[in-house]
């Protein structure tokens, strides 16, 4: 069998580490797993002389001169806007090494797993036996509650950071920012969502995040202050509440929780801006509605209409 049948044989249903080892064995190079924050997550336990194999083995993850390296060299760029595959090769590498994205159940990108060319050169058939072999993982960690937790925190994670002025580098972060944008549309908007004013005795940011994830699974979500956020995305610059939140059905209508929504954006570095005019949205429209009895009966406020 070639290297493609041999990936395709390999059976799930034991284990991220046993994939990875039987790969080598298919390669006979060295292959390493790491998430979307470059922390290691398993790896072939094979001696090599590439450094920064040896430097992501031996601390747990990649130096900040490191994640420099690769902005300067654009893989994060393109590792941040692959679906599937990247090949990286610099004369400042020692070897070359291709790259797989694996995602979770919810097509979310939560971890790569990257073959150094340091044994054996890459065939002709090494890449679409790589991108299998990043298909069966995905497969494997379909089920897998870790990853779909950590997607989602992921993006609740990248949100806080950015309105914190934690992440200001658009260029070192883009990787991380990145992942943001999958799947979306070329405009942005974002609703902050007041849920206090619903009676319940529960979490109620916790259960109205989730029960909005549900009705709307195309969305980010972050816990951000007392506010639910959802960054929100449509292929115009304008933002129809029937067409992209729904009719009278609306979860907002039924719950009696408020939403503000900012104007249109691109930028996710300039979050910060957008939610604040969100929040403006928000309050100035639960005002203008009366308050809590909200006689008007709205509950979603868009920034222009404030």
């Amino acid at each position: 069998m070639n290297k493609l049948e041999q990936i395709k044989a390999l059976e799930t249903g034991k284990g991220i580490q046993y994939l990875l080892d039987a790969a080598y064995k298919i390669f006979s190079n060295p292959i390493v797993m790491f998430d979307t924050f470059y922390n290691l997550i398993m790896y072939t336990d094979v001696v090599n002389d590439d450094p920064i194999w040896n430097e992501l083995i031996t601390t747990g993850t990649f130096s900040i001169t490191e994640q420099e390296f690769f902005l300067s060299e654009r893989f994060t760029e393109d590792v941040a806007n692959a679906d599937k595959l990247v090949v990286m090769k610099s004369a400042k590498l020692k070897y070359d090494r291709i790259l797989g994205a694996i995602f979770n159940r919810e097509h979310i990108k939560v971890a790569n797993i990257v073959m150094v060319e340091c044994m054996t050169p890459f065939g002709t058939d090494t890449h679409a036996a790589y991108e299998a072999l990043a298909d069966k993982i995905t497969e494997e960690i379909r089920n897998d509650n870790h990853y779909n937790t950590y997607g989602r925190e992921y993006h609740d994670t990248i949100i806080k950071k950015i309105l914190d002025r934690q992440i200001t580098d658009n260029g070192l972060y883009t990787g991380h920012v990145q992942i943001l944008y999958d799947g979306f549309e070329d405009y942005l908007y974002l609703a902050v969502v007041d849920v206090m004013q619903n009676g319940m005795n529960r979490d109620r940011l916790a259960y109205f995040r989730d029960l909005l994830k549900k009705r709307y699974p195309s969305f980010k979500f972050a816990i951000y202050s007392d506010y639910v956020l959802m960054i929100i995305s449509s292929k115009y610059d304008s933002f129809s509440p029937e067409g992209i939140l729904g009719g009278p059905e609306n979860p907002f209508d039924q719950n009696n929780i408020f939403t503000g929504i900012s104007s249109s954006f691109e930028n996710l570095y300039d979050l910060e801006k957008y939610y604040n005019e969100a929040i403006i949205s928000l309050k100035s429209g639960i005002a203008n509605s009366n308050g809590i009895a909200n006689k008007s009966g709205r509950h979603i406020f868009l920034y222009k209409n404030t």
